[in-house]
């Protein structure tokens, strides 16, 4: 079985950069850290799928880059993905714990689709077999993504969630990150310099 999991970067992720911060800078330490961890997990092949120009010096040498447009939905997203499973990540969870990866995979022993909840509403990662369901029709950005799912899931049961995570999506969301957590090196240092 080929698991894939996307790292996806979206240009309107650079608004969450705190002030004194440059937007681009943060986008990409923030891109880089969540590419990082997926590229460090054992079992899954990473992929980066962006909107954003540039990216490719994030990546480790022969990782699949997908370009996208940046309001391409996820359900397009996921049909341009290979292998026969696959996992979304919004790349604005620079600190997200790699075990919550692990999580999203294993519940898709009991549902077509598992979400990582993030706080405040939509979803920090989604996994699903490839193809994606045909009735499912996600957005990470849904402020009720999880109450969407399963509304459109032909019964029970399709849809599962795993313990959710935080997104930086606003400036003072970055006081969300854990220091106490490894990894998200290149965020750390960028906010350190600021």
């Amino acid at each position: 079985m080929i698991r894939v999991v996307a790292v996806l970067v979206r240009q309107r992720m650079a608004n969450a950069a705190p002030a004194g911060v440059d937007p681009r800078a943060f986008l990409e330490a923030m891109a880089e850290d969540t590419y990082e961890m997926v590229a460090g997990l054992d079992l899954v092949t990473p992929v980066l799928v962006t909107s954003v120009p540039g990216l490719d010096e994030i990546v480790w040498p022969g990782t699949e880059i997908v370009a996208v447009d940046e309001d391409e939905p996820l359900r397009s997203v996921l049909a341009r993905l290979p292998g026969d499973q696959a996992a979304v990540i919004g790349a604005d969870a620079p600190d997200l714990p790699p075990l919550l990866v692990g999580k999203l995979f294993r519940e898709l022993g009991r549902a077509e689709i598992t979400l990582c909840p993030a706080e405040g509403g939509g979803a920090v990662a989604l996994a699903c077999a490839l193809p994606a369901p045909a009735w499912a029709d996600p957005d990470l950005d849904d402020p009720a993504v999880v109450a969407t799912l399963r509304a459109q899931a032909p019964g029970p049961r399709r849809v599962a969630t795993t313990p959710g995570w935080h997104r930086l999506r606003a400036p003072e969301d970055v006081h969300r990150l854990d220091p106490g957590l490894e990894g998200w090196d290149n965020t750390r240092a960028l906010l350190k310099e600021a």
